[in-house]
């Protein structure tokens, strides 16, 4: 069964740009354009269910490249340091690409509910932002909690059938 909070669409950024959180690489959603482009906004880097959640997301990019997966962190630049110098270049390599959300600004623009406590601080809640090749937001889901994530299988069918041609 699909579970999603209803929270009205935000009006999406026309552009914007992140960089990695491992390197000097960086997403551009313009150059994505006719993809659909699904943002996925983390908690903090020490976050387990963060680490399955993208984990289970990457393998669905490897099988689908029409649909760009784009993993937001809101770390600080000290905080991603941290993070990343405690992992060695073979494990980096297995990681898919993490981006940063600077004081989660695009979290504030796509109107992510802030507010959620966890591990004394308070954040934007997790969620997902899924937009459409011209970069219009076909849905989202806000989870309630760190747990609360669209699975794989709910992302599927949420955009099979966001993305199904209307019949004649």
């Amino acid at each position: 069964m699909l579970t999603c909070t209803l929270t009205a669409l935000a009006e999406a950024p026309t552009d914007f740009t992140v960089k990695s959180a491992t390197d000097d690489s960086t997403f551009q959603l313009f150059k994505h354009r006719g993809k659909v482009v699904a943002l996925h906004f983390l908690l903090k880097t020490e976050c387990p269910f963060c680490l399955r959640y993208t984990h289970d997301y990457s393998v669905l990019a490897e099988n689908n490249p029409d649909v760009m997966h784009v993993f937001l962190k809101p770390d600080s630049e000290a905080e991603i340091k941290s993070w990343s110098e405690k992992l060695d270049k073979n494990d980096l390599k297995d990681l898919p690409k993490v981006y940063r959300d600077p004081d989660a600004k695009l979290a504030d623009q796509f109107k992510i509910p802030n507010g959620y406590k966890f591990h004394a601080q308070t954040v934007h809640y997790p969620a997902l932002v899924v937009l459409d090749g011209k970069g219009k937001e076909l849905f989202r889901h806000v989870g309630k909690r760190n747990s609360d994530r669209m699975s794989v299988k709910d992302f599927i069918a949420k955009l099979t059938e966001s993305t199904a041609k209307p019949s004649k």
